[in-house]
């Protein structure tokens, strides 16, 4: 019996970081739709951002939705938004992650 890495998928032997990668890579305008979303709650007063809200509120914009925008790509999203936008760090919770 191998041992079970944490955070690779059983079936495609990928990470969640990796599919991430390749989904960013296929669909750039998510993260723009996403950062713009953000920009816009944060210019509204907004103190706190919750990226899970912005994904739903994403998949509703989207007439046909996207193909693969996974749950778990949400904590890596919040991340690269911080990064690009050290400002917005106060607004999105962090958590250490588990899984690469």
């Amino acid at each position: 019996m191998s041992p079970v890495c944490p955070g690779v998928n059983r079936t495609s032997g990928r990470t969640i970081t990796e599919k991430f990668h390749a989904f960013h890579a296929q669909h750039p305008h998510v993260y723009r739709a996403l950062e713009r979303m953000a920009a816009c709650q944060l210019a509204a007063g907004a103190t706190r951002v919750g990226l899970k809200n912005l994904f739903e509120d994403l998949r509703r914009q989207l007439p046909y939705g996207v193909p693969g925008l996974n749950n778990n790509f949400t904590a890596l999203y919040a991340r690269q938004l911080v990064s690009a936008h050290p400002k917005w760090a106060s607004a999105f919770e962090l958590r250490r992650r588990r899984a690469d």
